[in-house]
């Protein structure tokens, strides 16, 4: 059978054996971004306790610092982070490497300034938007 798939805006015409094929409704394509969903709640039980390592993964909506939100330009895994809280940047700056497809992704500083907070932590899976690191 023959089947035309949109992905990114592209039509792709995609022909799949009788017996081979599986349907997938989006609920079990979005399932996948559900972990990083359920990772959200952690953080906030654990703001109780500030001194705990999941506190820097917590939601982009609640807590930012004040300052220019470093986002992901894409969805990924988070491998390094090259920068500390307090710590000064300029433009350009490396601030984190993003895996992505099995590419490794520099996150750069898009102003200059001082790290007031890093939101994510290493190895952190992060959705497009994601808030990464503030600027102040």
């Amino acid at each position: 059978m023959k089947y035309k798939v949109t992905l990114n805006k592209r039509v792709y015409e995609v022909e799949v054996e009788e017996g081979s094929a599986m349907l997938v409704d989006e609920y079990e394509l979005a399932a996948p971004a559900a972990p990083a969903a359920h990772a959200a709640p952690a953080p906030e039980a654990v703001a109780a306790a500030p001194d705990a390592a999941a506190a820097p993964a917590a939601p982009a909506a609640a807590g930012l610092a004040a300052g220019e939100v470093v986002k992901a330009p894409m969805p990924g895994n988070v491998l390094k982070i090259n920068v500390a809280q307090g710590q000064t940047v300029k433009e350009g700056d490396v601030l984190l490497v993003l895996e992505a497809m099995k590419m490794e992704n520099d996150i750069t500083a898009t102003k200059s300034g001082t790290v007031a907070q890093i939101v994510v932590a290493k190895g952190a899976v992060v959705e497009t938007g994601s808030a990464l690191v503030v600027i102040a």
